[in-house]
């Protein structure tokens, strides 16, 4: 497993983007990607240090997230790790007393791969991402203004 971002769950992609580039100075983004599969809008930016943000919005009401954003938890929504064969990962983590969290879905950000979700017994999100190499493809925008 190879970290891949850390995923917040925002209103809007523009409102996310633009708080996290003033608070953690982060210039350099991809795309936005529109992922009717999973209900979300999707962006992703990385801060100085190379760490990488997941910025989630809902696509519509019917978005798994909508709920997320009316009780205003689980913000912080996931870490998320690429991997090499999502079903040896998903018998691991079921040993390891990990419970999906639906089935597994192609992703438009990873070109259609599949990505499923889990709860861990630490009642935090994991996403894994069956795309071992992938690296986003992100392009330096500057700071916008508030």
């Amino acid at each position: 497993m190879q970290f891949d971002h850390i995923g917040l769950v925002v209103s809007s992609l523009s409102g996310g983007r633009q708080h996290l580039s003033l608070a953690f100075h982060i210039v350099e983004w991809t795309a936005e990607f529109a992922d009717t599969n999973n209900g979300v809008f999707v962006q992703f930016g990385r801060d100085p240090s190379g760490v990488c943000y997941e910025l989630i919005a809902p696509l519509d009401e019917q978005s798994p997230i909508a709920h997320t954003l009316r009780r205003g938890d689980r913000i912080l929504n996931h870490v998320a790790y690429l991997v090499e064969n999502l079903e040896v990962e998903v018998s691991r983590l079921s040993q390891l007393s990990f419970d999906p969290i639906g089935q597994p879905k192609p992703a438009i950000a990873y070109d259609h791969r599949r990505i499923q979700f889990f709860r861990s017994p630490l009642r935090f999100i994991v996403e894994l991402i069956e795309y071992p190499r992938h690296e986003h493809a992100y392009s330096l925008i500057g700071h916008q203004s508030p």
